[in-house]
């Protein structure tokens, strides 16, 4: 046994006995006649087991439980008591008690039931430290839920022996979930081979592969990509692998269900595969990790000679408000980017927009209908000239009307997000530059309120 027990007893032979005993079987003892020395010794974060009788001078060992789970939640507690009833064994029990001994107890019993308690808090130490060992080491960064129910969904799959499917859309980080399960579990000395969709649809070599991967990792990404004949190829394999073959991970964009139930992917190798599935959530669905995405970004990062890059409020704001179809992978490269190619140490609202030129089309969730695309909101709001004409047809000329609305707010925020600089403007609108003058004149926006309309 490893550990430090705290032994509180009235009767100084069992602090004793029981003290030799388990310094004997290796572990380090303080003992004390005193519930208040008992409690003060928890609150200071001494011990990992606590062996208590019931009746002590200054209290009872039972009522004493709530406040030692308080102070400390995963200590465990062995209470032993003279008072040898079903009812103070389940007063024990519902006190949420580790253990509960009756005097006199048998010596080699109170030892075996100490070990297991030391032996459950080292595994739930070793679980903690499981989890904080992936967020410091890897960049599953986050304090969204989202992230914290995922650090404790790999954690507690790091040595299940079964296959596990990661789904999430492209760039949110399923092959290095797969990596941290690896490096973590047990099987962290043999390797991890990674296999392409393009690998497994073709039959050169495939088998070899499989036979020679003997323990380890083989991680099968994006298998939703697999033809039918590679699915059949990889259901064999899997049904020939011997009993010491490597484990199996495997990753999909898309839903493997939802591609079962339309017969593009076959019903065994399904069930060969998953074992055990998780989800990792997109970007936009835990755009609250943002800031702290950005700052590690920011410090996992250097160029020789680039300046040391903060990123204002309104520019936050505004990434916030972007979907990130690339997802983490894609935030990443931005960050990148600003490094290497950005003027001066601070980046403002206008330069991620004009970053965004490059970038896939965005979906803004700040239209306050659930972040839904822009396209639904529309379509929401142009139903109300409809319907507020009670089944009657609106007036002729409502094309021209709407994109009357829609054009004058588009245009000012163009031009006040590019600093008036109609260049850029026209750029970013995808717009012939005399066009825009032209619409800046019929709309009669105004021009001082812009420091570059030239």
């Amino acid at each position: 046994m490893d550990g430090t027990v705290l032994i509180a007893d009235d009767d100084k032979s069992i602090r004793k006995v029981l003290s030799q005993a388990l310094i004997r079987a290796g572990c380090k003892v303080q003992t004390t006649a005193s519930l208040a020395t008992l409690i003060r010794w928890i609150k200071e974060g001494k011990g990992d087991l606590v062996i208590s009788d019931v009746f002590m001078p200054d209290g009872n060992g039972i009522e004493a439980l709530s406040e030692i789970k308080i102070i400390r939640p995963s200590l465990p507690v062995i209470i032993i008591s003279a008072q040898n009833s079903i009812l103070t064994a389940v007063e024990a029990t519902q006190a949420t008690a580790f253990d509960y001994l009756s005097k006199p107890f048998d010596l080699i019993e109170l030892l075996r039931r100490s070990s297991k308690a030391l032996a459950s808090k080292n595994s739930k130490n070793q679980k903690s430290n499981a989890i904080s060992s992936i967020k410091k080491k890897l960049p599953l960064v986050g304090k969204s839920a989202e992230m914290q129910s995922l650090y404790k969904l790999v954690a507690k799959l790091i040595n299940i022996d079964l296959p596990i499917i990661i789904l999430g859309e492209s760039g949110v980080g399923k092959s290095l979930i797969a990596s941290v399960i690896h490096n973590f579990s047990d099987l962290r000395t043999f390797p991890l081979k990674t296999l392409h969709s393009q690998d497994l649809n073709s039959s050169d070599g495939l088998f070899t592969f499989f036979k020679n991967s003997k323990a380890g990792t083989i991680l099968l990404e994006e298998v939703a990509d697999l033809t039918m004949e590679a699915q059949s190829r990889l259901v064999r394999l899997l049904d020939a692998a011997p009993g010491n073959s490597p484990r199996v991970i495997a990753t999909s964009q898309n839903s493997l269900i939802e591609l079962m139930q339309r017969g593009d992917f076959r019903k065994d190798l399904f069930y060969r595969l998953n074992g055990i599935s998780l989800s990792v959530p997109p970007l936009r669905k835990r755009i609250d990790d943002l800031d702290i995405l950005v700052q590690y970004f920011l410090s996992q990062t250097s160029f020789d000679g680039a300046p040391k890059l903060s990123f204002s409020e309104k520019a936050l704001v505004k990434m916030k408000s972007y979907s990130w179809p690339g997802n983490v992978r894609q935030l990443k490269n931005i960050i990148v980017s600003f490094i290497a190619t950005h003027r001066g140490e601070r980046v403002l609202e206008a330069d991620f927009l004009t970053l965004l030129q490059n970038q896939p089309e965005s979906e803004y969730a700040s239209f306050g209908l659930n972040n839904e695309k822009l396209s639904r909101n529309a379509e929401t709001y142009l139903r109300s000239h409809f319907d507020l004409n009670g089944g009657v047809l609106p007036a002729p000329g409502l094309y021209g009307r709407i994109i009357t609305e829609v054009e004058k707010p588009l245009l000012k925020l163009a031009l006040d997000v590019t600093r008036g600089n109609q260049a850029k403007c026209a750029l970013m609108l995808g717009i012939n530059r005399n066009t825009l003058r032209k619409k800046i004149s019929e709309h009669k926006l105004d021009k001082k309120s812009n420091s570059k309309l030239v």
